[in-house]
């Protein structure tokens, strides 16, 4: 038998030890990194198990006006949430809450009954009024609980609704700015968690954790309340007057690229978009419709023109006959027989077609489109909206002398209303070309402190400055003594250019009696604040002409925006030349103090409406030099002095 000695003895028990130190060590390492390494990781893994939370929905950020005004908020809206473990009767809370929320019985224990954690009693139950959470909670019912929640409400309903967009029911933005700043406006969600066992029984001896919601951003906009105001009543009135397929509205700040207004035809309620066809509620026409622009694009033509100097709008002259052979193509002026002898200036107030494809013959076309790519078009604008398309043009390799025509008065090129808006903005306030923009500002809801606030960006200067007082003066003119004329405001000096855009049907053909009718208008002419654009698709029962549908509601919008905005009127200005049956104002002679007796010597051409009793009168309106139209009825107060 082989004995062991002493040194192998203890060679062995040192090795025995060694190796249950080394246990020991990765024990105690092993501990170590979890006590104070992965405790914080187990204790929350521990806690999701146990802890049951309560959702509580952050406040959607409002969006408001650049006023503040109010165009998108909050209103409460709570939720009923159960969890399945904690009830004691399903069939009596079942009973209860059926009646309460307006649910077949069985659909609610289908509910009460799921294997889940916490169960949302959708979709009845989930933002219900006030009344009925109040209701749920009188019956103090075991294990169903009221969270608080919202609803998006619009104040002012179909009011900028395109713009806007909307959000659905779990608050996620759908479409519109709702959409595009959905990330801030959201908000990040806050909870009340509490714990249970595994049977799902609540732990009393744990406290509750609150988690507060954050709420998101306001949204303040370049909007100005009043001019959307202004042009959504007259969409309305067109609306109704000439039963368009469709309508379109803009206005624009000219020095900054700030959208003031934006407005379009059908439109819909965002509280009610459920109702709507998505072919209405996805397609903001303003950035997302193309077509031909028509005459408005001849504002890119003059200002190219004037640019290069190819053109003295006063001094060259050219002879309208009527049409012009191009190409072997005869193309027509508007106005059968043509407008005979011109200046250049004249051709533009008479928005002669020949005479702008000579124009554009005198530019050539790598020039033309050269300026046509520079004023923005065949690219999207960049505005902070989806859904923009950036139009057709043509290839320049495939522009021949009939195409270098057609472009030069606006047709056989495909644009967006907002491209159209900016180029002419560009064109008027000193040749700069701006990025349009609708959000302005994000505010702290809590504090009102502007967390992010957007700058004006300006992508590049077009023409000189002395080009574009050209332009100013020239569209002026069209407005007081050519195709403009409805679009003139007293008091107001009015820049602007019709449209009458053919619209292709099937086959590539254009279709008969079927136009986009519009104007784009400025003011004021020597200094634009604002700049406006309409167009109405296929207006029935008219003329359908620029000058005659789109015109006038321009210079409405125009003449109640400035004044809202607080721009003064001004007396200098182009006379406008009055054509019959248009008669010139009438101004308001000063009547106070004058006998009942004396008046008829002084309304020749005006009405009076007299209250009161007495001999003489003691006030007037409107005021004396007061500039009315033809047959107005004046205001008068009688009484004895």
């Amino acid at each position: 038998m082989k004995r062991m000695t002493n040194i192998q003895v203890q060679r062995r028990i040192v090795a025995v030890f060694l190796c249950a130190l080394a246990v020991v060590l990765v024990i105690l390492i092993r501990l170590g990194y979890v006590q104070f390494i992965w405790s914080d990781f187990l204790v929350e893994q521990a806690e999701d198990l146990w802890s049951r939370d309560i959702v509580f929905e952050p406040e959607r950020g409002k969006i408001l006006d650049a006023n503040e005004e109010v165009l998108a908020e909050n209103v409460s809206a709570p939720t009923v949430m159960a969890v399945p473990r904690q009830i004691t009767d399903a069939e009596q809370t079942a009973d209860v809450l059926a009646k309460v929320l307006d649910m077949e019985k069985e659909r609610v224990l289908e509910h009460l009954q799921k294997n889940e954690r916490i169960v949302i009693l959708k979709p009845e139950g989930q933002k219900i009024s006030e009344e009925k959470a109040s209701l749920v909670q009188s019956f103090n019912l075991d294990g169903i609980y009221i969270a608080e929640d919202s609803i998006r409400h619009y104040p002012h309903g179909a009011y900028l609704s395109h713009v806007l967009g909307f959000s659905g029911i779990d608050n996620q933005g759908l479409t519109g700015l709702e959409l595009m700043y959905d990330e801030l406006l959201r908000g990040k969600k806050g909870s009340l968690s509490f714990y249970s066992d595994a049977k799902g029984k609540r732990m009393e001896q744990k406290a509750d954790k609150y988690t507060a919601p954050v709420d998101g951003l306001d949204l303040r906009l370049t909007i100005e309340h009043k001019v959307q105001t202004i042009i959504e009543r007259e969409l309305d009135i067109a609306e109704e007057k000439y039963n368009p397929d469709g309508a379109i509205a803009i206005a624009v700040n000219p020095k900054n690229g700030k959208i003031l207004g934006m407005s379009s035809r059908p439109n819909f309620d965002p509280a009610n978009y459920q109702e709507i066809s998505a072919e209405v509620y996805n397609r903001n026409l303003p950035i997302w419709s193309t077509y031909e622009p028509g005459s408005t694009f001849k504002i890119i033509t003059l200002a190219a023109a004037l640019e290069e100097d190819v053109v003295d709008l006063e001094n060259d002259e050219f002879y309208d006959s009527g049409s012009i052979e191009v190409g072997g193509t005869t193309l027509h002026c508007w106005k059968r027989g043509g407008h005979g002898h011109q200046t250049f200036l004249e051709v533009v107030q008479n928005s002669c077609n020949p005479g702008f494809i000579v124009l554009g013959q005198k530019l050539g076309k790598e020039k033309l489109f050269s300026y046509i790519n520079q004023f923005g078009f065949g690219e999207k604008t960049g505005v902070d909206l989806q859904g923009e398309a950036k139009g057709i043009l043509f290839n320049l390799d495939r522009v021949g002398p009939v195409e270098l025509a057609t472009t030069s008065f606006g047709q056989g090129v495909s644009v967006t209303p907002l491209q159209q808006v900016m180029a002419v903005s560009a064109a008027v306030n000193g040749g700069y070309l701006y990025e349009p923009y609708v959000a302005d500002a994000f505010i702290d809801s809590v504090s009102g402190e502007v967390v992010s606030e957007t700058e004006p960006v300006l992508k590049r200067r077009i023409i000189s400055q002395e080009t574009s007082a050209q332009v100013q003066e020239a569209l002026e003119s069209v407005v007081a003594l050519g195709t403009g004329r409805s679009a003139f405001v007293d008091g107001y000096r009015v820049g602007g250019k019709t449209g009458t855009a053919q619209k292709v049907g099937e086959g590539g053909r254009y279709m008969e009696n079927n136009h986009i009718v519009s104007f784009i208008g400025f003011a004021p002419a020597n200094d634009p604040e604002i700049v406006v654009y309409v167009a109405i698709d296929n207006p029935k029962n008219t003329i359908q002409f620029g000058g005659v549908v789109a015109a006038p509601i321009v210079g409405s919008i125009i003449e109640d925006s400035l004044m809202a905005l607080g721009v003064p009127r001004q007396e200098e200005g182009i006379d406008k030349d009055y054509q019959w049956p248009e008669s010139p104002p009438v101004e308001v002679p000063d009547l106070v103090g004058l006998k009942k007796e004396e008046l008829q010597q002084y309304l020749m051409s005006l009405q009076a409406d007299v209250v009161g009793d007495g001999e003489y009168i003691l006030d007037q309106a409107p005021k004396a030099g007061t500039q009315v139209e033809e047959g107005s009825t004046i205001r008068l107060v009688l009484g004895n002095k």
